[in-house]
């Protein structure tokens, strides 16, 4: 096979770089984790200097179905939704529609009277204050701005958010709505935190655009990158290729997922209720990985520009203030210091020595609540995007860790 999604294979492994003994172990290891029961199917894509090094997929999309889980399966990607929605704002933002210092209330009218949890009283009601000023647009790309999101249950306003119903809203529109009721967890710009400001970022795509956000995101991104798989949900004719979504049983095997953070599974073979944002699309292996490419060429892929290569380094710049990384918070969802940070809908690696990890600096990467992960090393030119169909738990994790020290594992040239 010479090429898989548009993508071209490497002639070998070692013409990149790679160690085929030592990559086999990548392999090994995604094999053993199916035969094991800890995931139905695995996929795995790696590639360099805009080349397949590596494709493997093991399993099944379905337990209990005989046919094997292909190259060209569908998986729920949740929040690698995230970088998508920022490429679409950068687009806006190079258009000169907005910018990082924007209050988001130009945009977000709704948000304009925004209040801030200071604590709990003795009879057990929120404390608040007045928000010092509106949070802006940086913020509101990098999660610093100060919303929750309701995916959790160790923090009142997460609760609150639960309460609201914010991602049971029908509409975006009705999300924002129930966004402006619930208090800020903190004075924007002093402390991160993951949040629902991605999916108010596609909001105000649709604002500005004019169009829905599925559309701006097809016409502007989908369609021009190849990327014919990824969606808001399937069509008729790739519906069947849609990979199931399992958690763990608690007794070390699997279980299928009927609800995800407390709402119905949605099977996406139907218009979705809301055009999220924040974790909404589905796709492919190769789809995604030229996403990934895109990015890691600075704004292009095969001749089609989506941003300039000024735009795609802004998002891969840190966004947070020094002096929150300067400090730890038990509520992020990452160990956020001086030399791991976020930039625009990205993690961003700043000195990846001093925290003892394996990829190049100034990687970026991020995952979704399905298990999938991916990410960019410009060090290293390379991408890895890894799909598989459980729910993110301590073992969808260990996937992620495991997958990144094999890879660089094998990378024995890196000069090449």
């Amino acid at each position: 096979m010479t090429e898989a999604g548009g993508l071209a294979f490497a002639t070998s492994p070692e013409a990149v770089g790679f160690d085929t003994q030592r990559l086999s172990r990548l392999d090994d290891y995604m094999s053993g984790m199916v035969a094991s029961g800890q995931v139905a199917g695995t996929s795995t894509l790696l590639m360099r200097h805009g080349q397949i090094v590596a494709f493997q997929t093991h399993g099944q999309a379905r337990l209990g179905d005989d046919v094997p889980l292909g190259r060209d399966a569908i998986f729920r990607i949740y929040s690698m939704t995230k970088p998508v929605t920022g490429v679409a704002l950068m687009i806006l933002f190079e258009e000169g529609r907005w910018t990082l210092d924007d209050p988001i209330t130009r945009f977000l009218p709704e948000l304009s009277d925004l209040k801030v949890f200071t604590g709990m009283d003795a009879h057990g009601d929120m404390v608040v204050e007045d928000a010092a000023r509106p949070p802006t647009m940086r913020e509101l790309m990098s999660h610093t701005a100060g919303f929750g999101y309701g995916l959790f249950d160790f923090h009142p306003v997460e609760r609150a958010y639960r309460t609201a119903g914010v991602l049971r809203a029908e509409i975006l529109d009705d999300l924002v709505r129930r966004v402006a009721g619930v208090p800020l967890m903190f004075q924007p710009g002093t402390e991160w935190f993951y949040s629902i400001a991605t999916d108010l970022q596609g909001l105000i795509v649709e604002r500005i655009s004019g169009q829905t956000f599925g559309a701006f995101l097809s016409e502007r991104i989908l369609e021009p990158l190849g990327m014919v798989d990824t969606g808001f949900q399937t069509r008729p004719d790739n519906q069947h290729r849609l990979a199931a979504i399992y958690r763990g049983d608690g007794a070390g095997g699997l279980k299928e997922a009927t609800t995800a953070f407390d709402m119905p599974i949605n099977d996406f073979t139907r218009p979705p209720r809301m055009e999220g944002g924040g974790g909404g699309l589905v796709s492919t292996a190769t789809d995604y990985a030229r996403f990934c490419q895109m990015i890691l060429n600075r704004g292009q892929l095969e001749g089609t520009r989506i941003l300039t290569a000024a735009s795609i380094d802004l998002m891969a710049t840190n966004m947070i203030p020094d002096a929150v990384l300067a400090t730890t918070n038990p509520f992020r969802l990452l160990p956020f210091n001086p030399a791991f940070g976020f930039g625009l809908d990205f993690a961003v690696m700043l000195d990846p020595a001093a925290i003892g990890a394996v990829e190049g600096r100034g990687t970026l990467s991020w995952g979704g609540g399905g298990g999938t992960w991916f990410w960019i090393d410009p060090e290293n030119d390379l991408i890895f995007v890894g799909l598989i169909q459980r729910l993110a738990d301590p073992v969808s994790d260990a996937f992620r860790k495991q997958a990144r020290t094999l890879v660089y594992a094998a990378l024995t040239h890196p000069e090449k």
